[in-house]
This record gives C-alpha cells, structure tokens and sequence, in this order.
C-alpha cells in the first residue's frame, strides 16, 4: 500500500470548515472522514451545496482506521483528540496538517513546542490518553524533522511560537476564511445587534441564571437576534427565549458559514471565544464590530 493519498479527519464544524477552506488553499480535491454529531450533516450540505472542494465522504463514530491507514497524509481537526493520539500512535502517518480546534491551535502548538502537558486544556486526563500523549508527541515531531507537519490556522501564534515550530521543522500556514467568503451568497435576515450562544452552562463553566443576565444585558435593553450553539439545552434555550427582545434564531451550519457575506454592519456580541478571531475574519470589510460583552468601555475587534 503506497499511502500516497491524503484524508481530512474533522470532528466539529468549525473543523469541516477548515478543510474546505485548506482544499481551497491547495487547489486539490479533499476526502473526508467526518465524526457524527451535532450539525456536522447539515454543515457539510451547506459546504457542498457551496461547492467546497471535497472527495468522498464517510461519516463514522470512532475512528476510521480503513481510510486512516489507506492515506498517509491525515489533514487533522483536534490534534489533542485521545482518538487522534491513539490512531497516530498504531498507524503512524506520514505527513499531519493540523487544522483549528477552537482557540485550542495556541495551546496545542504549546504541547507540541512542550511548553505545556500535552492534554486538552481544562480536562483532567486519564487512562490510555495519557499513556499515549508521549508516544504520538514523538511520531509528530518525528514527522516535523522531516518537514512533514503543518499546521494551518487562523490564529496568530505569535512570534515566538512561528520561530519555535519553525526550528523544529513544523511549518505554519494562515488563512482569514477567504473562501468562505468567496463562496457566501449573503446573511440572509440577520442585521443589527447578534448575540452569540456558548456552550458554557452545558459545560458547568456558567449558571444558567448568571447566564440569561448576560443575555439581558447583551440586548441593553433594545432587540437582539441570538444565534445558539450547538450544544445548548432545551432549558437553557427556553430562558433565553423569554428574555425581552431576543428573537433566537437557530442555525444548523457554524456562526462564520452563517454570518458570511453580511451586507450591513453587524454588531456581534459573544462572550469569550474562538469567534472573537474568526468573525472579524469573516466580516472583514462590513464594518462590523465583535466584542466580548456589550458593556461601555469593552474593547471591540472592528471588522
């Protein structure tokens, strides 16, 4: 088996949007394996139905251990996945290009310079992870001596760490969503103030009622359309529903596919988040604003 081939393996839409974008990038025709979960079937309908650049694609639970072990390249979502470390460890490919996690493109590339424990931030780690975080942190680092690791991101890294990977072989490529962009045919019904879901309450990050303040307070009293993520609760929609003036508007594709090609300025307002990079990517150009909090005195990223 030559293992000359590449596969893209996503777990998130955030992730799927970045390998459309890198397909995009490299002028090539990209397979996927996309894990099963919330909003990944309809966010991958919106990407073809954009035409993104994509092969096949397989939909699967766990890992796809045929199509991993039948492609050499890996083109990576969570390169802090247990599953990733797992499959890296036993197949070991021969090239990995990261794509963005979130915000987490910062703390991995610290993992991988070991700046920091090579672990998802925020998670107490353990079992077999932990026992395999050292050996697929070698296979990577192996790869990148040879120049066969990338990561391609819309984060700023910063200096430091652009040179620090660059000593060891690891090569970094940016992106500011211009496919997305590109292939955006407008924000259909969504102008004025928008205000982003999190994740947080689910996550026990959040009270539900310190929460549904944050939403009063983000509406300041005018109206507001508020846009849920993914992984919000019936509950904590339904209080976020009854607060005076938000109109929620549930989204099946990723904030930056959705708010893509805004006509107006927006004025977005999210608590702290990956969004307050790629948003202003996004809307470069609208004069947008996206800001943590809507409070007097926030600094807001202009986009």
């Amino acid at each position: 088996m030559s293992r000359d081939g590449v596969i893209a393996w996503v777990e998130s839409p955030l992730q799927l949007l970045g390998a459309a974008e890198w397909a995009h990038a490299h002028r090539t025709v990209l397979p996927v394996a996309g894990r099963l979960g919330p909003q990944m079937s309809s966010t991958a309908e919106e990407l073809l139905a954009r035409r993104a650049s994509f092969g096949p694609m397989d939909p699967y639970l766990g890992i796809p251990w045929k199509l991993l072990a039948s492609n050499g390249h890996w083109v990576v979502g969570d390169g802090f996945s247990g599953q990733f470390r797992l499959a890296a460890t036993v197949l070991r490919p021969r090239r990995v290009t990261f794509l963005d996690d979130g915000a987490n493109a910062v703390a991995f590339a610290d993992a991988l310079l070991g700046r920091r424990e090579y672990a998802r931030p925020g998670i107490d780690e353990r079992g077999l992870t932990t026992v395999v975080a050292p050996l697929a942190h070698e296979t990577v680092m192996r790869r990148a001596a040879a120049g066969r690791v990338e990561f391609f991101t819309a984060f700023d890294l910063g200096a430091s760490r652009l040179d620090a990977l660059g000593e060891r072989g690891v090569a970094v490529r940016t992106h500011g969503f211009e496919w997305t962009r590109a292939s955006s045919t407008g924000a259909a019904g969504l102008e004025g103030r928008i205000v982003l879901g999190s994740a947080r309450v689910v996550d026990g990050r959040m009270r539900l009622a310190e929460y549904v303040r944050w939403v009063t307070d983000a509406v300041a009293g005018g109206t507001a359309v508020y846009l849920p993520h993914r992984r919000e609760s019936a509950e904590q929609l339904a209080a976020v529903a009854a607060v005076a003036g938000i109109t929620v508007r549930r989204a099946a594709v990723p904030v930056e596919l959705l708010l893509a090609g805004a006509r107006t300025p927006l004025e977005v307002v999210t608590l702290p988040s990956s969004t307050l990079t790629t948003l202003p990517l996004v809307l470069a150009g609208t004069g947008s604003t996206v800001a943590p909090r809507p409070s007097r005195g926030t600094a807001q990223v202009s986009a």
